[in-house]
C-alpha cells in the first residue's frame, strides 16, 4: 500500500514537546520532511536534536505564532531546505488562567485569543497558499480541543477559542476541498503535556499590570486543578498515532476520548430540542418552509 505522506513536508507550530513534538515524531515515522516551530528556542533545539538522532529530516525554526512575520519566515525556510509544503498543522496552543468572569484578566484573554486563535489564521494564511501552488494538494490539521465542543466554568477564554478554532476549520474544509486540500480539527480531552504551564512561554506584551492580577490564592487553586487535570490525561504518543489513523482515513474531526461522545451527544439533543421549539413558535414558526441560504 502506497504511502500518501512519504517525502511530503510538514510544518508544525508548538512542535518543542507534546502534542507537537508526538506528532512531529509520527509523521517523520511516515516518510515525512519535519519542518518544527515553537517559541521555546531551548526545548526546540533538543527536540530537533532526538529526531535527528532518529534519522529524520528535520529542520527547526523559532517561531512565535502571534507574529505573522515569523510564519512567513518559516515557510520560506521550509520551502528552501524541503521544496514543497504540503502540511500545516497549527498545535501552537495555551491554557490561560482558570478564572471566574469577574476576575478574568483581559491581557490574558488577549494572549489566549491571539496564540490559539490568531495563531490558527496566521499559520494557514502563511502556508496555505505554499501548498496551493504546487497543485498537489495537502492538509491542514488545526488543534482544538473537546473544550471547543463544550463550555467549562472558570475555562471561558481557553473554551472560546478552541471553539473559534473548530468554526474556522469548518468553514475552511469547503473552501480548500477544491484544491485538494484536506482539513481537519483535533479534538482531545485531556492529554499529558505541559499546557497548564503555558505561562512560562508568555509574552511580556501580554504582561498583567501588578494591580490587575488575579488574587495569588485563586491563582494557585485554578493552576492545582489544572495540573491534575492534564496530568491524567493520555499519552501524547498516543494521540498522535490516533491522528496519523483519522488522515488517512480522511476525518473532518478528529476525536481521541471517545468517552466524551456523551457530551457532545447532549450537545445536539440540546440544540435540536431548541429548534423544535423555534418550529413551534407563534413568532418565527413560519419560516419552517423558507429556502436555506448556504454558500
Amino acid at each position: 500500500m502506497s504511502n500518501e505522506f512519504a517525502g511530503k513536508t510538514a510544518v508544525i507550530s508548538g512542535a518543542a514537546g507534546g502534542i507537537g513534538f508526538a506528532l512531529a515524531e509520527a509523521l517523520a515515522k511516515q516518510g515525512m520532511n519535519i519542518v518544527m516551530g515553537d517559541i521555546d528556542h531551548i526545548a526546540l533545539a533538543e527536540s530537533g536534536r532526538v529526531l535527528r538522532e532518529q534519522g529524520f529530516d528535520v529542520l527547526t525554526c523559532a517561531l512565535d505564532v502571534t507574529d505573522y512575520s515569523q510564519w512567513e519566515d518559516i515557510v520560506a525556510n521550509a520551502k528552501e531546505k524541503f521544496g514543497n509544503v504540503h502540511m500545516v498543522i497549527n498545535n501552537a496552543g495555551v491554557g490561560g488562567t482558570p478564572s471566574k468572569i469577574e476576575d478574568s484578566e483581559h491581557e490574558t484573554w488577549r494572549w489566549v485569543m491571539d496564540v490559539n486563535v490568531m495563531g490558527v489564521l496566521y499559520g494557514a494564511q502563511a502556508c496555505v497558499p505554499a501548498i496551493k501552488e504546487h497543485g498537489e494538494g495537502g492538509w491542514v490539521l488545526n488543534v482544538a480541543s473537546m473544550a471547543g465542543m463544550m463550555g467549562m466554568p472558570y475555562a471561558g477564554a481557553y473554551c472560546a477559542s478552541k471553539a473559534a478554532v473548530v468554526s474556522m476549520t469548518e468553514s475552511w474544509v469547503a473552501e480548500l476541498k477544491h484544491f485538494k486540500i484536506h482539513t481537519s480539527v483535533l479534538c482531545p480531552a485531556f492529554v499529558k503535556t505541559r499546557i497548564h504551564e503555558s505561562y512560562r512561554n508568555r509574552q511580556q506584551k501580554y504582561a498583567v499590570a501588578v494591580d490587575k492580577r488575579i488574587d495569588k490564592e485563586k491563582l494557585e487553586a485554578g493552576a492545582k486543578a489544572a495540573t491534575m487535570a492534564v496530568e491524567s490525561g493520555i499519552p501524547a504518543t498516543l494521540l498522535a498515532e490516533r491522528v496519523v489513523e483519522a488522515l488517512k482515513s480522511k476525518q473532518t474531526y478528529i476525536y481521541t476520548h471517545p468517552n466524551y461522545r456523551q457530551v457532545t451527544t447532549e450537545r445536539f439533543k440540546a440544540i435540536d430540542n431548541a429548534f423544535e421549539d423555534a418550529e413551534k413558535s407563534a413568532v418565527v414558526g413560519h419560516l419552517i418552509n423558507d429556502e436555506i441560504v448556504t454558500f
